[in-house]
């Protein structure tokens, strides 16, 4: 099933002050499988309780001895049809997780996920951690409904490698969004 963006996401971004940021076109990738291994929580938009998972999960991010590089990933696991009735206090499971190359050795107190392959699209973030609402405004107000592409049920994440600067106007991270063609 096609899944087009809804209008009450729409709304919510424009009214929260995000209708456009930039103009920027994503590359469109197909990765492999990921396996990761981190903590999660069920969180909202509206709650946004991001930073009590990293705050839980940073110290302890050393206790994983089979990473792949030093990448941090956020991770957004939303419930099928998620955006298709988009709903700010709807829940779905916010993951703090780096990439490993598998799942044999997991620190008590951390979970596994798997993310399938697949098509995304990938943006790049510049700036501040609290300026990504506009990116992410940009990407589903403007990028989307313009593109060949729809949504696909698949986790989304953002990719926090050697240019993320936490909270700096310098920073730079990777969005990646699931997609399909329509």
């Amino acid at each position: 099933m096609q899944e087009r963006f809804n209008p009450k996401l729409r709304r919510f971004l424009f009214v929260a002050g995000f209708r456009y940021c930039c103009s920027m076109t994503p590359e469109i990738k197909t990765t492999s499988e990921k396996k990761l291994i981190g903590k999660r929580i069920t969180t909202t938009i509206a709650k946004n309780e991001a930073p009590v998972l990293w705050g839980g999960f940073m110290p302890h991010r050393k206790e994983i001895t089979n990473a792949l590089n030093s990448d941090l990933y956020s991770v957004e696991v939303f419930a099928v049809g998620f955006f298709k009735a988009f709903n700010p206090n709807a829940e779905f499971e916010k993951w703090a997780a780096v990439e490993v190359s598998d799942f044999e050795t997991v620190p008590d107190g951390m979970e596994t996920l798997t993310i399938p392959a697949g098509l995304y699209a990938v943006f790049t973030h510049k700036g501040r951690d609290s300026e990504a609402l506009k990116t992410f405004g940009y990407i589903f107000n403007t990028w989307l409904p313009a593109s060949e592409y729809v949504i696909d049920d698949r986790p989304h994440f953002e990719v926090m490698g050697d240019k993320y600067k936490r909270d700096s106007p310098e920073s730079e991270e990777e969005v990646w969004v699931p997609v399909k063609l329509q």
